[in-house]
């Protein structure tokens, strides 16, 4: 399994700007071969902060998931609305039981 947590720092115009691409590209990307989430949320104590949480069943699923229209549309919608600085982190990972508490 592929896990992407990204980190995307804007002020709130620029969040709210971006509103409708991230609506849109979170749906397309749910549809895609391959995924079993993609979430954007915002920071509840920073609201200039939103965050990309994506899991991808194989890297070859999320190379074709860069490759799509939809991916196109919102790096567009993100160069009208720039952000102020941008993380992103990938990992390969094995999903294990949650322990009981």
């Amino acid at each position: 399994m592929i896990v992407i947590n990204a980190k995307i720092t804007a002020d709130q115009a620029t969040v709210a700007a971006l509103a409708e691409a991230i609506g849109k590209m979170e749906r397309a990307s749910l549809e895609e071969p391959g995924c079993s989430e993609y979430c954007f949320s915002v920071e509840v104590s920073n609201p200039g902060v939103f965050r990309i949480t994506e899991r991808w069943n194989s890297v070859e699923d999320l190379k074709a998931h860069f490759a799509t229209p939809h991916m196109a549309e919102f790096q567009a919608a993100m160069a009208a609305n720039p952000s102020q600085g941008t993380e992103i982190h990938c990992y390969e990972a094995e999903e294990i039981p949650f322990p009981a508490m």
